[in-house]
């Protein structure tokens, strides 16, 4: 048991326990997430992962989730604060002039008033832990697609980051004042490669048809299982050659 569970509804409790029972997938709905926040989504991964004896990988799912849901978050936030600037997001020239008040309108004194605000503009994050005895996967999801500048951010961090082991020696190099150095993005990626998974396992994606951004973490259970990322470039090569 850990400090929060006992403040936690018994509603709450009953509904985790009977869906990690069913191996059927959880979700959560989040604005700026609270410490009651925090210990909901601890108590799902801690539930799940004792189900199939895997508590070795709470602090690599629990801190991925924090860092995503943050990241998701102010990207939230930087479309309420567009909005109240009458700036528009997919506007290259508008992007780089809304940004040049994102960072110091993201500070701590203003997350009740921009949880009220995501609130009113239809914003949330939404996060799912889908599970089975052979993987889990994680799924922090955004209801509203990247801005171009945000995609090559986004890129450019996945590129750097696997040319460091560590998050002191990248932050050295690659930290910037622009959007908070992209710290979230790095630091889930090198917790997957130093746990010992492939770094292809964390993966962002965003649908345009879907009108969604997903930022997703897969981790194999079993050592047989096949991630979808290969399964998909299997079915690459085999339709290259014919085999489809």
């Amino acid at each position: 048991m850990y400090e929060g569970i006992e403040e936690l509804p018994q509603e709450f409790l009953f509904e985790v326990e009977t869906a990690v029972k069913k191996e059927e997938p959880i979700s959560i709905i989040t604005y700026v997430l609270s410490t009651r926040g925090e210990n909901k989504l601890k108590h799902i991964i801690q539930t799940v992962l004792s189900k199939y004896k895997r508590e070795d990988l709470t602090e690599l799912i629990f801190t991925s989730a924090k860092e995503l849901i943050v990241n998701a978050t102010k990207a939230a936030i930087k479309r309420v604060l567009f909005k109240e600037l009458g700036l528009n997001i997919a506007d290259p020239s508008q992007y780089d002039l809304g940004m040049e008040s994102f960072k110091e309108n993201l500070v701590s004194r203003k997350f009740p008033y921009y949880r009220r605000k995501m609130k009113e503009h239809g914003l949330f994050v939404k996060v799912t832990l889908s599970f089975s005895s052979d993987r889990i996967i994680l799924f922090v999801q955004n209801n509203f697609t990247l801005a171009v500048r945000e995609e090559k951010r986004i890129r450019e961090k996945f590129v750097h980051s696997k040319e460091f082991d560590n998050l002191f020696e990248y932050y050295m190099k690659y930290g910037d004042t622009t959007e908070g150095a992209g710290m979230g993005i790095t630091m889930v990626e090198i917790l997957v490669a130093q746990s010992g998974y492939d770094r292809h396992l964390f993966t962002i994606y965003s649908r345009q048809d879907e009108n969604r951004t997903v930022a997703r973490v897969e981790i194999p259970l079993d050592q047989n299982y096949v991630p979808r990322r290969q399964r998909y470039q299997k079915w690459l090569q085999e339709k290259a050659s014919g085999l489809t």
